[in-house]
């Protein structure tokens, strides 16, 4: 008969450097490590165990749910983001530029199909083309004699990353998986957001009403507020089990799935409630309280979300330009430097007076304008052929709109934060 295991833990702290943690094993006999016995909690979770009352919370989704086994969840519906595995290819800020690279793409593709029709698919892996990006799914359809043809109506808006709208080719050829996407934005939709579970990054949230990308903040899922049936009938995501939870909670004056929903979205951006799950957070679909003052917090969770869909057309901050030289063509940098409240945007141009609350409105690990910078900075594409036939952005061409879309995040930046801020002692 096999012993019992016995598993002893010890850990260094997350804020010592490489070389202080390799001297202290080079300093440390194994004898004198002062280590701690543990045991696994119910979900077989070994260390970083969460005590609190999570699993007595209403659960927000349910893959028995979805599945129709159940109607327990408040939400029947739930998705993760696109995955293309080629975002290079099929995302772009510019239309006319997703034109170039997916025509090109198709076009190698079919040529393959006529050069390889009836190959066995193991050796079409050694015979094709990569100078495209090629995934299983997409080789597989060369095996099968599969032609593709090339529709502009698939370009639509996408949110790419926080607040970074990108044109996207929306194929189910050319996009590896699309889950529940395709059904969800078949008409007018909005959706919460979320990061996955097992995420390494804070929680964050963030709605949208256009198709999103897996990466938007982390491994992302979304809540949306409508699902559509087989005829393309529109019906409100929160089931009739979960709308029941609240008007038992709280009677059922003022209270709609739409209000339910504010509520959701508000409760998610609590910091005591983000504090307090955050351990269950990075392993599970976030339940949600039943806090007294469920129209507070609806109110709350609707001034986020119209600041956050709203963003391209929100008041401009009124942050100081400064020019600082005068080079025809300045060096893009796209820096942020927190301590002295700047945007170095390039070589001549720096945007002052960055108000200190914008920089702690984060999504992960990044405030909303570093993702911004991030995303607008000059970068050679890791794809070698998007790297040399289609390798044509320039910060300078997008310098103006960024300008703008900074004022307008930071005026959202600052108002968030300002509502997050009143929840901090609410419960």
């Amino acid at each position: 008969m096999a012993k019992q295991c016995n598993i002893q833990y010890y850990t260094l702290t997350d804020d010592m450097l490489k070389e202080e943690k390799l001297q202290w094993f080079a300093q440390t006999q194994f004898k004198d490590i002062p280590f701690t016995h543990i045991q696994p909690d119910k979900n077989n979770n070994w260390i970083n165990i969460a005590d609190n009352d999570f699993d007595t919370l209403l659960p927000l989704a349910d893959k028995a749910v979805k599945q129709g086994k159940s109607k327990k969840a408040l939400f029947e519906l739930f998705s993760l983001g696109v995955v293309t595995a080629r975002d290079e290819w099929v995302y772009d800020f510019k239309e006319e530029n997703i034109i170039d690279k997916v025509n090109f793409l198709i076009d190698v593709y079919n040529q393959g199909l006529e050069k390889h029709k009836g190959k066995d698919k193991d050796d079409i892996k050694n015979l094709v083309d990569y100078s495209i990006k090629w995934t299983r799914a997409v080789k597989n359809d060369l095996s099968k004699g599969k032609k593709y043809f090339y529709d502009d109506k698939l370009i639509i808006d996408s949110l790419y990353r926080p607040f970074i709208k990108k044109k996207l080719y929306f194929s189910k050829e050319l996009n590896e998986m699309q889950y529940q996407l395709p059904i969800l934005f078949s008409n007018k939709n909005y959706v919460i957001s979320i990061s996955g579970g097992s995420s390494s990054k804070p929680f964050s949230v963030l709605v949208t009403d256009t198709p999103y990308c897996y990466d938007l903040i982390e491994k992302t899922q979304c809540l949306p507020f409508y699902r559509y049936d087989a005829n393309g009938n529109q019906i409100e995501n929160i089931t009739d089990w979960g709308f029941n939870q609240f008007t038992k909670q709280y009677g059922k004056k003022g209270i709609t799935k739409e209000s339910i929903f504010h509520y959701v979205y508000g409760v998610l951006h609590s910091p005591a409630y983000r504090k307090k799950y955050e351990l269950n957070l990075k392993r599970a679909f976030p339940r949600i309280p039943l806090y007294s003052n469920f129209q507070q917090w609806s109110n709350w969770g609707k001034q986020l979300m119209e600041l956050h869909l709203n963003y391209e057309t929100i008041a401009l901050y009124n942050l100081t330009e400064i020019i600082t030289d005068t080079k025809e063509k300045p060096k893009a940098k796209l820096k942020a430097d927190k301590e002295n409240n700047l945007i170095i945007l390039d070589e001549n141009t720096t945007l002052q007076n960055i108000p200190t609350l914008a920089w702690q409105y984060k999504l992960g690990n990044r405030s909303a304008l570093e993702w911004i910078l991030d995303q607008y900075k000059e970068k050679k594409p890791k794809d070698p052929t998007i790297a040399e036939k289609f390798n044509n952005y320039k910060f300078a061409d997008y310098k103006t709109q960024v300008i703008e879309l900074l004022k307008r995040v930071c005026t959202v930046s600052v108002k968030t934060m300002k509502i997050i801020d009143e929840m901090e002692n609410a419960e």
